[in-house]
């Protein structure tokens, strides 16, 4: 849409002014399209019983994974640093890349206990019982 131009503008001056801002809010800024390709995508099912919670992490090892579970926050984040190895002394060009990316959810009923994580195909799959709440209800009679 950043090609459209309102039939109202004419061949004037402005027309810079106004491509120029056009050019920084849809080159520069970054849009939640963009912020959404920045992280892992995470699915969360919710049973009786238990949360299943599933991320999509291709490539990731378990080693470079951290899990927390603090007061029905869970916290999922990636650590992960990338080197390239070449024996070659002689280059002009090497890379390096490290990435972090940090995903949390809440779980209100979430229970410490029986939590189990496990990773495979790429996808990691967490398993949260829910905590069984008592029922506290007392019958108030009215004077």
């Amino acid at each position: 849409m950043a090609g459209l131009i309102p039939f109202n503008r004419r061949n004037t001056g402005i027309d810079n002014f106004y491509n120029m801002v056009d050019d920084f809010f849809n080159d520069a800024w970054p849009s939640r399209r963009s912020l959404m390709n920045d992280t892992f995508k995470v699915d969360v099912k919710e049973d009786d019983d238990k949360y299943t919670i599933d991320a999509d992490l291709p490539g990731i090892k378990k080693e470079e994974i951290n899990l927390q579970l603090d007061d029905g926050r869970l916290t999922i984040s990636i650590n992960r640093e990338e080197t390239s190895k070449e024996e070659k002394k002689d280059y002009i060009h090497k890379e390096r890349c490290y990435m972090s990316m940090q995903r949390s959810l809440y779980l209100a009923d979430s229970s410490n206990d029986d939590i189990s994580a496990k990773l495979g195909e790429g996808v990691l799959q967490i398993i949260i019982p829910k905590e069984k709440k008592s029922i506290n209800t007392k019958q108030i009679e009215i004077q």
